[in-house]
C-alpha cells in the first residue's frame, strides 16, 4: 500500500505538469495569450528540486507535449505535415523545456544559484538559435511571437531581436520559483530577483519609450483579398472576372484616398508582366498596384512574383519570392531584393520570406521604411504568420503592409502597432488605413544575432560550472 506521502508526491507532480500544460496550451500556438507564456514553465520549474531528475524531465516532457496538442489541427489538418514533423512540432517543446529544467535542477542541487536562474532562458534561446539556423522554417515557432501584443515588451527586438524577447519570457519564472526553493540561500535569492527586475524594468521603460515616437509622415494604404480561386490565369474568363472584381476594389479604395493597393501572393497566373488593366489604372488614378501572381514566362520554371505598377512607368517593378515552403511551392526561388523608387523607400517580400532575418537584414540595410508583403496563410494562422512578418518591421525598423489569401490583412508601424487589420480567413476582405512611417535605425540591423551568441556563450559557461565540483555551501 503506498504511503500517504507518495501519494501526495504523486498528486504534486500531476498538479504542477497539468499546471504547466494548460499554460503553454492557451500560451503557445496560432493565437498565444501573451502573459500565460510567462506562467507555463513555472510549475515544472517549482517542481524540479522537490522530485528525483527523472520525474522532473517527464514532467517537463510531457506539460509541454500535452500543451502543444493545442496546435495539432493546425499541423495536421491545415497544412498536412508528414506524421514525422508533426511529431516534431509536438514534442520539440518538451525537450527544450526538459533541457532547460534540467540543467536548472543540476546547477541549483550544486549551489550556483545565479547560473540556474540563467541557465533557463539561455538553453532555451541557444536551442531556438541553432533551429533558426538549420531549419527551413527559420523562426516558426519561436516563443517570441507569443509576445506581439504585448508593445512594451517586444520593442527589446530592436536591440537584441526576437532572442531578447524569449530570453526574458523564460528568466522571469525561473526567477520567481527560485524565490520558494529551499536549496538557494537568501543572498542567492535576492542577486536572482534584483537582477531579473533590472532587466525587466529596464525591457518595460525602454519599450514605453519608444513607443512614444513620433510618425514622421503616413501613407494611405489599401489591401484587398477575395476569396479562391487563386493563381486563375489571367489569359481565361474566370480570371478576367477575378482581374475586374479586383479592378473594382482597388478603385473604391483609390476613391476613398488610397496611394498604394496590394493583393495577396498567387492571386493570378500570368506569362506576362506587364497587365495592361492594371498600368492603366495606375496611370488614371495615381496609384501604385501591387499584386502577387504565379509568373510561368521564365523558360526555367514559374517564379512566386510580386508585381508593383508605378505611375508613368513603362514596366512593373518586380521580386521573386526568396524562401519557399518546402514540398509545397513548386516554384524556382529568387535571390533580388528590390526597392522602389522615389520617397518614402519601400521594399518588396512575399510571405515565407519573413520568417527569415535576411528579408528585414537586407532591407535595414537598404533603409526602407515600408515593405509590401502579399502572402497566403491556412485558415486558422492568420494571427500568427501576421505577427511573424510584424516582427520584422520591430527587428529592422520598418513598416509593413501585408495582404493574405486565407489569413490576415494587415497594416502594421515599425514598433510593431498593428494600426488596422481584417480578416480573410474565410471571407472577402479589404481594409483601409493610414500607416505611420519613420527613418528607423534599429541596433538589432546593426549588431545582427549578437543577443543570441551570447546566450550560447551563458549556456556554455553554465554547462562548465554543472560539472564542477559542488559549492560547500549556498
Amino acid at each position: 500500500m503506498a504511503s500517504k506521502h507518495s501519494y501526495s508526491a504523486l498528486l504534486t507532480w500531476l498538479a504542477a505538469t497539468a499546471l504547466s500544460a494548460l499554460f503553454w496550451w492557451f500560451g503557445n500556438g496560432v493565437h498565444a495569450v501573451w502573459w500565460l507564456t510567462w506562467l507555463s514553465p513555472l510549475p515544472v520549474l517549482w517542481l524540479a528540486p522537490r522530485v528525483r531528475a527523472s520525474m522532473a524531465a517527464l514532467a517537463c516532457f510531457v506539460a509541454y507535449a500535452a500543451g502543444a496538442l493545442s496546435t495539432w489541427t493546425y499541423v495536421h489538418t491545415y497544412i498536412g505535415m508528414p506524421l514525422p514533423f508533426e511529431i516534431y512540432a509536438i514534442g520539440m517543446g518538451g525537450v527544450m523545456l526538459m533541457c532547460c529544467v534540467m540543467l536548472y535542477r543540476r546547477l541549483l542541487m550544486r549551489g550556483y544559484t545565479l547560473a540556474a536562474a540563467l541557465a533557463v532562458p539561455a538553453t532555451w534561446v541557444a536551442i531556438e538559435y541553432a533551429i533558426n539556423r538549420l531549419s527551413p522554417h527559420a523562426t516558426f515557432g519561436n516563443i517570441a511571437y507569443t509576445q506581439m501584443d504585448a508593445l512594451a515588451v517586444i520593442q527589446i527586438a530592436a536591440v537584441t531581436g526576437l532572442w531578447g524577447v524569449g530570453f526574458l519570457v523564460m528568466l522571469v519564472p525561473g526567477a520567481i520559483a527560485l524565490q520558494a526553493t529551499s536549496q538557494a540561500s537568501k543572498y542567492g535569492r535576492l542577486s536572482v530577483a534584483a537582477l531579473t527586475a533590472l532587466l525587466l524594468i529596464g525591457t518595460l521603460s525602454y519599450g514605453m519609450w519608444r513607443l512614444q515616437a513620433p510618425a514622421t509622415g503616413t501613407m494611405r494604404i489599401g489591401l484587398v483579398s477575395l476569396q479562391k480561386p487563386t493563381q486563375v490565369p489571367l489569359n481565361e474568363p474566370k480570371g478576367q472576372a477575378l482581374e475586374a472584381r479586383y479592378l473594382e476594389a482597388f478603385g473604391r479604395l483609390a476613391n476613398a484616398g488610397a496611394h498604394i493597393v496590394l493583393a495577396p501572393e498567387g492571386t493570378f497566373g500570368t506569362a506576362d508582366t506587364s497587365i495592361p488593366a492594371f498600368s492603366q489604372l495606375s496611370n488614371q488614378r495615381n496609384l501604385m498596384v501591387g499584386s502577387g501572381i504565379d509568373f510561368s514566362g521564365d523558360p526555367q520554371g514559374h517564379r512566386n512574383m510580386l508585381l508593383v505598377f508605378r505611375p508613368g512607368a513603362t514596366s512593373p517593378a518586380t521580386y521573386i519570392k526568396h524562401h519557399l515552403l518546402p514540398g509545397m511551392d513548386p516554384f524556382i526561388p529568387g535571390d533580388n531584393y528590390t526597392m522602389l523608387e522615389g520617397d518614402p523607400r519601400i521594399g518588396m517580400a512575399i510571405c515565407k520570406d519573413m520568417d527569415f532575418h535576411d528579408i528585414g537584414d537586407a532591407y535595414a540595410t537598404r533603409h526602407a521604411q515600408l515593405l509590401l508583403v502579399p502572402a497566403s496563410d491556412f485558415t486558422v494562422d492568420g494571427w500568427l504568420h501576421s505577427r511573424m512578418a510584424i516582427m520584422r518591421g520591430v527587428e529592422s525598423g520598418f513598416a509593413v503592409a501585408r495582404a493574405a489569401h486565407a489569413g490576415r490583412l494587415t497594416l502594421s508601424d515599425d514598433r510593431g502597432r498593428v494600426v488596422a487589420e481584417a480578416s480573410s480567413e474565410r471571407r472577402d476582405a479589404e481594409l483601409l488605413g493610414d500607416l505611420p512611417l519613420r527613418d528607423t535605425h534599429t541596433l538589432y540591423a546593426q549588431w545582427g544575432d549578437w543577443f543570441a551568441w551570447l546566450d550560447v556563450a551563458l549556456l556554455a559557461a553554465c554547462l562548465v560550472l554543472a560539472f564542477l565540483p559542488r559549492k560547500t555551501s549556498l
